[in-house]
């Protein structure tokens, strides 16, 4: 097929993209490099350098028909995004309504979106399921919330066949692409920036949580494996339809469950500070993935933490935020 993937210069787009190549797809990548990375993309993909507001309209009509998008492109940082709610209106509802008319315009067939766990909020329940109530806590999770409901009317509308994949923590890296954000806001590279000694100690927010250890539990899942639901959500698409998906692990890990993990894999003591809670982190936050398991035959193939843990760590020690 012939693709383009928004935002495919980022970490997990560009993951997907080498994914994409591999499976033998045509791929344009189209990101406007505020924080992907050029060097980034995979090579045998093409990059057009432009923000999907205003290039996405031509992209898409240039040349023969594209059979889908990936669209990954958009603001994901929480503190940001309360700060600066009018970025995240901008870049993640408006710049997908552009993206979606250019769409419409130019017959593309599916979309695949990067949704996020962020749309339920503080659940009543774990594992979280797809029917949970959706009540984001922040213009980041409801910005991409505002895009799973203009998604559906799409399809409904317009005969649009979508699939939104909502997850949790991806972690790892994956031949030459990893995570590089400046900041970095995720716990496994920033356990690495210790390890690597760019940080003088990691930083445990709240260990007084009702959990086996007191520390705050999350869903982690390989960047490989999210690739992999990515290809076949692009296979399941059908007309009209928008389907949801949680990914994840579906079991959880504690940030001390992280912490060991960098220390058996690095051998590296990685010492802690322990600080106050931060505001509006729930103790356990674990995703259902029974759905898009059933649904599409997904399973985690990297489930362990050791196992992306070990790919991030490759990833650092090869020097990619040197590039």
């Amino acid at each position: 097929m012939r693709l383009l993937v928004t935002g495919g210069a980022g970490y997990i787009g560009s993951v997907v993209t080498l994914h994409l190549l591999r499976a033998g797809h045509e791929v344009t990548v189209l990101d406007d490099l505020s924080t992907g990375h050029a060097d980034g993309v995979p090579d045998g993909a093409r990059l057009v350098d432009g923000d999907i507001a205003d290039t996405a309209a031509a992209v898409l009509a240039d040349g023969p028909a594209y059979d889908g998008v990936l669209h990954f492109a958009a603001k994901a940082l929480v503190a940001e995004s309360v700060e600066h709610p009018e970025r995240y209106w901008h870049t993640n509802v408006a710049g997908t309504l552009a993206l979606l008319d250019a769409m419409r315009a130019n017959a593309v067939p599916r979309l695949v979106f990067s949704s996020t766990a962020a749309t339920y909020g503080e659940p009543d329940e774990v594992p979280i399921t797809e029917t949970a109530p959706t009540r984001p806590t922040n213009p980041y999770g409801a910005s991409k919330l505002a895009v799973d409901l203009m998604i559906t009317s799409e399809a409904r509308a317009h005969g649009l066949g979508a699939v939104s994949l909502r997850y949790f923590n991806v972690a790892g890296a994956s031949d030459g692409c990893g995570e590089r954000h400046s900041p970095e806001t995720h716990i496994v590279p920033i356990a690495l920036q210790v390890v690597r000694g760019q940080r003088e100690t990691f930083a445990v927010f709240g260990t007084d949580y009702p959990t086996p250890d007191g520390t705050c539990i999350r869903d982690y899942v390989h960047v490989d494996d999210l690739a992999e639901a990515h290809l076949l959500a692009l296979d399941a698409t059908g007309p009209g339809e928008h389907r949801i998906y949680n990914l994840g692990n579906g079991a959880g890990f504690s940030v001390l469950d992280v912490v060991e993990a960098v220390r058996r894999v690095t051998g590296h003591p990685l010492p802690v500070t322990s600080s106050p809670r931060r505001p509006g982190d729930p103790a356990v936050l674990v995703a259902s993935s029974a759905r898009i398991r059933e649904d599409l035959g997904w399973h985690p193939g990297r489930p362990t933490l050791d196992e992306m843990v070990a790919d991030a760590w490759a990833f650092e020690r090869a020097g990619a935020d040197g590039r």
